[in-house]
């Protein structure tokens, strides 16, 4: 993959990750899980926005870079 590039020149507004935050939303569900079923629960369901809501994370949405040339740092996966 040391070659690949995007073909469209849209990226994260954010210049961090949602790596950490995503690990510490599955951590929080996978407890919660495990929870319910010591519980006995009959369907430890938990909705799928309840937690690691992308509207909670830091990044925040994209953006199409319109700008000519476009830096090739922006254009590496």
């Amino acid at each position: 993959m040391s070659r690949s590039f995007r073909k469209t020149p849209i990226i994260g507004i954010a210049d961090t990750t949602d790596k950490p935050f995503k690990v510490q939303e599955n951590k929080r569900q996978r407890r919660k899980m495990r929870q319910l079923v010591k519980l006995d629960e009959e369907d430890p369901h938990v909705h799928q926005k309840e937690y690691g809501d992308p509207w909670d994370s830091m990044k925040d949405g994209k953006q199409y870079l319109k700008r000519r040339p476009i830096n090739p740092k922006y254009m590496r996966k």
